[in-house]
């Protein structure tokens, strides 16, 4: 009897049993549809060998096991292989999904961010706060998908880049504005324990601005910042923790009650290169995240009294410069942005994150603009400060 391990013909799976593919073949001498071979045919004597009638061999009788195992313990050859094509297709085909819908998500909480919660722990505000961050997850997933080669998946990513950059690219990219500018702001929390205030001073000085905003301003490094500052910038108002120094004459000032329990917010008016200026110097409260989420009750409370406060504003032309501690694109301070342009929208490059200094994730110091026209934004170098200075180049 021939062995079974060497025969050139490996069993096929067919419904119920195996057969051998050569016995389907057109050979007439193994198809039924040719001559009868007695020795073959059913209507001859029957051979208990190859008969139905006689002992049953498992490994060609259909009356076998359907998965019956090769001399190693596995599945049958053909079958094996079946199995293997399924268990890669189908995980993979899993994760293929997942990519795909991951880069759908993204896309769409970054479009509809206003949509996002803002309870419990004022979860929309602060994913507001890091939106522009999101474009991370075009590279990331678009190398995965790549790796996968998951046309759905790169499809999918392809279009968050495009919802992304739709968002985002106009005010990353910039520009400047054909006009000529005639007054330079810096503005800048130099932080209640910056250990270095005659330096950080130095810095600011080194854009050459005509208006110098400070927030946290203690009593104890006033008197260093007034020794580098009023060398350049002739005329200064002091008011709690903030201050402006300007190149131009400051005809009145005065508290802006925001925050009663503070006193971190002024009012300017300075005589600028083309009539006057309202020029507001504002810290508002510090936010926090914590075990019960955003904290930023306090800080909006005071936002929105500021906001009251610009509503009242009659000067044509005002800046408000200082620390909001918060981003432009957090829904809390879509009231005030829409009184007050962010000169990072109109002019400059980048995203101008100003906090923490060490490695800037936000931007929550701002320039805010009416009646002037932004030709120019940047984001001076770190000082001793947590935060770091912005400036910008203005047409008043």
């Amino acid at each position: 009897m021939a062995d079974l391990r060497e025969d050139p013909y490996p069993d096929v799976y067919i419904g119920g049993g195996f057969s051998d593919p050569v016995s389907s073949s057109s050979d007439p001498a193994r198809s039924g549809s040719g001559p009868s071979d007695p020795a073959r045919s059913g209507s001859g004597p029957s051979d208990p060998a190859r008969s139905g009638s006689g002992p049953s061999d498992p490994a060609r009788s259909g009356s076998g096991p359907a998965s019956a195992p090769d001399t190693d313990g596995r599945p049958p050859g053909r079958l094996r292989r079946l199995r293997g094509r399924g268990d890669r297709l189908g995980p993979g085909l899993g994760r293929d999904r997942i990519l795909s819908v991951f880069a759908v998500v993204v896309g769409l909480v970054t479009v509809c961010h206003s949509l996002v919660p803002n309870s419990p722990g004022s979860l929309g505000s602060l994913f507001e706060t890091v939106l522009p961050w999101t474009g991370l997850a075009v590279p990331v997933l678009l190398l995965a998908a790549l790796l996968r080669r998951s046309v759905s998946a790169v499809v999918a990513t392809l279009l968050l880049g495009a919802v992304w950059s739709a968002m985002f690219a106009a005010p990353y990219f910039g520009g400047r504005s054909d006009a000529e500018p005639n007054l330079t702001v810096v503005t800048h929390n130099v932080g209640a324990a910056n250990s270095d205030p005659a330096a950080t001073a130095r810095t600011l000085l080194a854009a050459d601005p005509d208006l110098v905003a400070l927030e946290e301003v203690t009593d104890e490094a006033l008197p260093v910042y007034r020794k580098v500052l009023d060398r350049r910038l002739g005329h200064r108002v002091h008011i709690g923790t903030v201050a402006l120094w300007s190149r131009f004459p400051i005809t009145e000032s005065r508290r802006v009650t925001i925050d009663p329990g503070w006193s971190r917010s002024l009012r300017a008016q300075v005589r600028g290169p083309n009539g006057p200026l309202a020029v507001y110097v504002v810290h508002l409260p510090s936010v926090r995240v914590g075990a019960s989420g955003f904290a930023i009750a306090r800080r909006d409370e005071t936002l929105a009294a500021l906001d009251r406060a610009v509503d009242q504003e009659r000067q044509k032309k005002v800046l408000l410069l200082g620390d909001l501690n918060g981003a432009t694109t957090d829904r809390s301070l879509a009231p005030l942005t829409s009184r007050l342009k962010p000169v990072k929208d109109e002019a400059g490059t980048g995203f101008g994150f100003s906090w923490p200094a060490a490695f800037p994730i936000a931007r929550i110091d701002h320039i805010l603009t009416r009646g002037v026209t932004p030709t120019d934004a940047w984001t001076l170098p770190a000082t001793a400060s947590d935060h770091r200075p912005v400036a910008a180049d203005l047409k008043a």
